[in-house]
């Protein structure tokens, strides 16, 4: 049976629907959000202000993470600053100038609704971080200072120095401590959640595991928020923490939860290149560096010379040449094709060809070194220790890497699933990005959800349902305890000769080499029957050693991999699919003469929402994309 979608997208000019929504939704009194209880899982930027918002206005809240603090959520590590449209440098910026770019950078593949919510939301986020003390870099005069970013003409994002994904939660765990404190708030650490409780078709709880005891627990709720961020570790290789995950939407995803645009993941363009077989993750160096950096490449294939023995007149800045309006600040899909294709070509650097470089000297000799250190000491730090190259005196090397997903839970305007009482905030559902992220707006959307959508859309829901209506007893919640303990026991009979890494590294190789920066039909198809063929060898020769009544990260990474190998499969159909090109999405097969992404809008003006089919295999679900205030457009950043 096909999904059923509806959007709930209130009717209307599109800048009032949010006001109008507001003022239309049902409302829970305060006396009443007492006998309510939410779950809140992941404690990253999309959880930890959603699970301060909910205790704040007296809901009971149980907040879950698998890390040991809150504080070490996978938000931490964003580096280069968050958009909003303040307009500060009075340079023509606006809510609807950052709509656009919005939906232009996601190359036209999000809802308008929710995008110019996004943008209304994004001025108040900045006051509510100033509030709490976020350390925002700040000029002069003392107002708070900004910087490009890919993708746009204006001056918009606001930053931390390199660590504006630190500070950030660091505000958001202030306030989740004020309500842990306050007894609002229950934080559960170093706990995963391993399965969903479903009763009479709706969401009423979690199954967990604590990870250093192995005790099994389940937790009823009246609704459940998944804020459990991306699944860029389906390729091994990535800009994300090595504990990063599918799991829990895949979790959802096996309840009839739809995944939509799973195919639609964002390569960026400067990461530091891969070094060798030991590497286990890869490592981000921010965006914010392309607004002082040059990027380019020798015109002679195969130059091995030092970069600085490379005569200006030898050097190929070929962001500034294809891409002359938007240079090296071109959106993240396009800037790292464009480094693909250099290295492809034969014009890459380093030991294995395999980078690019991205030269501050032009900078240093325009603003001095120690402007330049002002603005990007730290990344320069990091990526001296990292390298053992010195960026002020020889260029970096970059490499475009898996980074961040569009894709993710099919949300309606409220932020809930195709479950009812199942929601899910930030990277963990796809409303906001289309086919392509621009820079600095993932830290926006998870604030946004968290403390400014959430706090109000999930009341409509919860007006609408008697609390506390499930037992720890009743049927539902014993099934799903002995799903877990049974899947538990599964992996814990595995006694192959190979790790779990090992099938993971395999796995990230085929998802890189068939459904990374560019796919083909017939990579594609040949990707599919070899995770199916990889699968069936994890299953057969893995080894998880240990109990399930200790700390085990052999038991963590099992379960995770498996749902890795399931995802994987609907990533590649989903790519498949679409037989067209858009952001992140690059089907070779469907390119202009140049080498640009080539848009089916006839055809496939959409989002892909995929279900589980009874039988096993997935069903396809369209939710048409209109457009009735940006027009469908070729994207142009030359």
């Amino acid at each position: 049976m096909q999904l059923e979608l509806n959007s709930k997208i209130p009717d209307g000019p599109l800048e009032k629907k949010w006001q109008k929504h507001k003022g239309s939704i049902k409302l829970v009194t305060p006396a009443n959000k007492r006998k309510y209880s939410i779950i809140v899982v992941g404690t990253g930027l999309a959880g930890a202000s959603a699970a301060a918002s909910f205790g704040e206005l007296g809901y009971r809240v149980k907040a879950f993470c698998f890390q040991d603090s809150p504080r070490r959520a996978h938000s931490i590590a964003a580096q280069g600053g968050i958009n909003a449209a303040k307009n500060y440098q009075n340079d023509g910026d606006s809510a609807q100038r950052l709509f656009y770019d919005t939906i232009k950078g996601g190359d036209f593949r999000a809802r308008e609704a929710n995008v110019h919510r996004l943008a209304e939301l994004s001025v108040n986020i900045i006051d509510q971080c100033v509030a709490q003390g976020v350390p925002f870099a700040r000029e002069y005069s003392g107002l708070l200072s900004n910087r490009s970013f890919g993708g746009a003409q204006v001056s918009r994002t606001f930053y931390a120095k390199g660590q504006t994904g630190q500070q950030l939660l660091l505000g958001a765990y202030s306030a989740l401590n004020r309500q842990i404190h306050e007894g609002n708030v229950q934080m559960n650490s170093s706990t995963e959640m391993l399965d969903l409780i479903i009763a009479d078709g709706r969401c009423k709880g979690i199954v967990t595991r604590h990870l250093r005891t192995g005790k099994i627990e389940t937790h009823i709720a009246d609704a459940v928020v998944l804020a459990t961020g991306g699944y860029s570790n389906v390729f091994y290789l990535s800009t994300n923490a090595k504990g990063c995950n599918v799991t829990a939407i895949w979790r959802a995803y096996r309840h009839g939860a739809g995944m939509a645009n799973p195919c639609f993941t964002q390569i960026h363009p400067t990461s530091i290149p891969v070094s060798g077989e030991h590497q286990s993750k890869l490592t981000l160096m921010s965006e914010s560096l392309r607004n002082d950096g040059r990027v380019w490449v020798p015109k002679k294939q195969g130059d091995t010379r030092k970069p600085a023995d490379i005569p200006e007149s030898e050097r190929d800045y070929y962001l500034e040449r294809r891409y002359p309006s938007f240079g090296n600040l071109s959106p993240r899909d396009i800037a790292s094709r464009a480094a693909k294709e250099r290295c492809d070509a034969g014009y890459g650097v380093g030991p294995m060809g395999l980078g690019v470089y991205l030269d501050f000297a032009d900078a240093i000799k325009r603003l001095g070194r120690d402007a330049i250190e002002a603005r990007y000491g730290n990344l320069f730090d990091m990526y001296a220790n990292i390298s053992g190259e010195n960026p002020y005196e020889e260029p970096m090397r970059i490499y475009p890497a898996p980074h961040y997903t569009m894709g993710g839970l099919w949300v309606d305007y409220n932020l809930m699933t195709t479950i009812p009482g199942l929601f899910a905030a930030g990277e963990a559902n796809f409303s906001d990005h289309g086919a392509n992220r621009l820079g600095a707006s993932a830290l926006m959307q998870g604030l946004a959800d968290g403390y400014f959508v959430l706090p109000y859309t999930i009341g409509d829901y919860l007006a609408g349902v008697k609390p506390g209506s499930l037992s720890l007893d009743a049927p539902e919640v014993r099934a799903a305890e002995e799903r877990v303990k049974a899947r538990q026991q599964r992996f814990l009979s595995m006694r192959g000769t190979k790790p779990v890494d090992h099938y993971h590294r395999l796995l990230g190789r085929i998802m890189w080499d068939k459904c990374g920066m560019s796919r083909t039909a017939e990579g594609l198809k040949g990707a599919i029957v070899r995770i199916n063929e990889l699968r069936e060898e994890f299953y057969a020769n893995a080894f998880v050693g240990g109990t399930g009544e200790e700390l085990n990260q052999q038991l963590e990474k099992a379960g995770r991999v498996a749902d890795f190998f399931e995802f994987a499969e609907l990533m590649c159909i989903d790519a498949l699919d679409r037989n067209e090109s858009c952001g992140g999405h690059f089907r070779e097969e469907y390119q202009t003469e140049d080498g640009e992404a080539l848009r089916d809008d006839q055809n496939y003006c959409y989002s892909a929402v995929w279900s589980q089919k009874e039988g096993g295999g997935h069903e396809l679900t369209k939710e048409p994309l209109e457009f009735q205030n940006v027009h469908l457009a070729t994207r142009s950043y030359k």
